[in-house]
């Protein structure tokens, strides 16, 4: 699936298993805030990225799915190299899915993060 934003900031984007997804990027000068440490928002986007990821599988014909909320606990400042978040659906029920992704600097596990995001079909009334 092309995904203009991963794009941008040179995430790739895996699909592992139904509900599962991995996200990946090298870390370069453009994700780093001024202390010279990965930008959170960067790892924030790992997270948010792999589970509309793990969700899409889920999807029916007709349907899209959008983040409702993200909570995220950061653990370790990352400054270079590879980064990757694993991501897996912790709940699905009618309407709302519950995920939570890990993400890792190597084998580090530097934040972690758990969100909600919505099921639906554009123009009818929730």
């Amino acid at each position: 699936m092309h995904h203009p934003f991963a794009e941008l900031i040179g995430m790739d984007v895996e699909f592992t298993e139904p509900e599962t997804s991995v996200c990946s990027m090298t870390v370069e000068q453009k994700h780093l805030n001024p202390h010279k440490v990965v930008h959170g928002a960067v790892l924030y986007a790992l997270a948010d990225t792999g589970m509309g990821a793990a969700v899409y599988p889920l999807l029916s014909e007709g349907e899209l799915c959008a983040t409702v909320e993200i909570k995220i606990n950061y653990y370790a400042p990352v400054f270079e190299g590879e980064v990757h978040c694993k991501t897996k659906v912790v709940n699905r029920g009618k309407a709302i899915v519950n995920l939570e992704s890990e993400i890792f600097s190597g084998d580090r596990l530097v934040a972690k993060a758990n969100g909600n995001y919505s099921i639906f079909r554009p123009g009818k009334p929730r």
